[in-house]
């Protein structure tokens, strides 16, 4: 039996060359990763952008609870998503970064990249140090 779904809403915008999107888990957000490094936060309630900002000159993955996102300068960048100030930086591959995920819940992230590896951390003091 097919899948089916109804759309109750739909959000089109144009945008640069888009590399990920995500959806928030407690916000109505949608983040938008662009190959030019901008990171872009869109209301899909409200259908307005809440916030757009670079987060290197490199491609951005994104992802929830805080604003993680992976880019392919090798880093792990992260920014409070109340006042999207840059909490933290550190280089998390040797390769671009391909895919984050954040448990929903916990301190814990996941990256994987190009080179072949997949980096697990918690806010335990394990790889990446998440307790912000």
């Amino acid at each position: 039996m097919p899948l089916r779904l109804e759309i109750k809403r739909k959000l089109a915008q144009r945008s640069e060359r888009v590399k990920s999107v995500d959806l928030h888990p407690t916000e109505p957000w949608i983040l938008a990763s662009l190959y030019s490094g901008t990171l872009c936060i869109w209301d899909y309630q409200t259908q307005t952008m809440v916030k757009s900002f670079e987060v290197t000159e490199q491609p951005v993955y994104s992802t929830k609870k805080w604003v993680v996102a992976g880019s392919d300068d090798m880093h792990i960048h992260v920014y409070n998503y109340n006042t999207m100030d840059k909490v933290k930086v550190f280089e998390a591959h040797t390769d671009y970064i391909r895919c984050v995920a954040v448990h929903p819940t916990l301190p814990y992230v996941l990256s994987s990249s190009d080179d072949m590896l997949i980096n697990s951390g918690t806010g335990k003091g394990g790889g990446y140090a998440l307790n912000i």
